[in-house]
């Protein structure tokens, strides 16, 4: 038997077991990642006027880690890495490189949480980009313990800031925090349950589904230029063969 059938088999054991004995406390827990409400998302009435091609997109700091607001060393990496790849899979959109953000931010003073906002419109103006995205790694605690028998469970937050270069104002904001928790604490999540194979995930699976759903309210939020550019499920290499496409037949008309 694979692990997903088991899973799914596990997870309709478990509402049977809870529908039968609502007052029976019940020892074993059964992980699951969780779903969108952990998604907060703010945006200014006026987004849909901003005209975006060309997207850039700035490392995520690491917030200082402090009690419970865990960041292990090379989370900001690690967020930032599935940022980008996720911006580059939708589309719609031109992103600009990261060498070159890279290269442009060595000319700018180092970035810091009170110049983020600045460094941002400075780095926008340079790469002649639309907005920017900026933000920062609060929490990223890996969990504790093997995938079945996890002691404590990952737990992930990050915030997202778009940046309008015109205007220098921060139009988009997402703020995610999930942690895992079990099946029996949220029987309502089995499908989550499904998807992660009855597993303990780690910090960095989460951190994925928190970027996706974040890409995705943003992708929908905006006015893209070439909103017809996208390339569900497909590479990087895609999509940007699609944008040169694109930029070929608009230079010949």
């Amino acid at each position: 038997m694979n692990r997903a059938l088991s899973a799914v088999l596990l997870g309709m054991s478990v509402c049977i077991l809870i529908a039968g004995c609502a007052t029976t406390r019940l020892p074993a827990k059964f992980p699951i990642i969780g779903s969108t409400p952990d998604l907060h998302v703010e945006a200014v009435k006026s987004i849909k006027s901003i005209r975006v091609q060309r997207v850039a997109v700035m490392p995520l700091l690491e917030a200082p880690g402090t009690g419970e607001k865990t960041v292990i060393e090379g989370a900001g990496e690690t967020v930032t890495a599935e940022l980008v790849g996720q911006m580059a899979l939708a589309g719609g959109w031109q992103l600009v490189p990261e060498t070159d953000v890279t290269d442009a931010l060595q000319k700018l003073p180092l970035v810091t949480p009170g110049n983020q906002q600045t460094t941002a419109i400075a780095l926008g103006k340079k790469l002649t980009a639309d907005v920017v995205l900026v933000g920062s790694v609060d929490k990223f605690k890996e969990r504790v313990g093997i995938a079945y028998a996890a002691q404590s469970p990952a737990s992930v937050e990050f915030t997202l800031h778009l940046v309008d270069v015109q205007s220098g104002q921060v139009v988009w904001t997402a703020r995610f925090a999930r942690s895992q928790k079990a099946l029996t604490e949220n029987v309502f999540n089995l499908m989550s349950f499904i998807r992660s194979e009855g597993r303990w995930v780690k910090a960095h699976e989460i951190a994925q589904a928190g970027i996706q759903e974040a890409v995705a309210d943003l992708h929908g939020q905006l006015n893209l230029a070439h909103a017809e550019l996208r390339f569900p499920g497909g590479s990087v290499e895609e999509y940007k063969a699609g944008i040169l496409r694109l930029e070929r037949k608009e230079a010949t008309q």
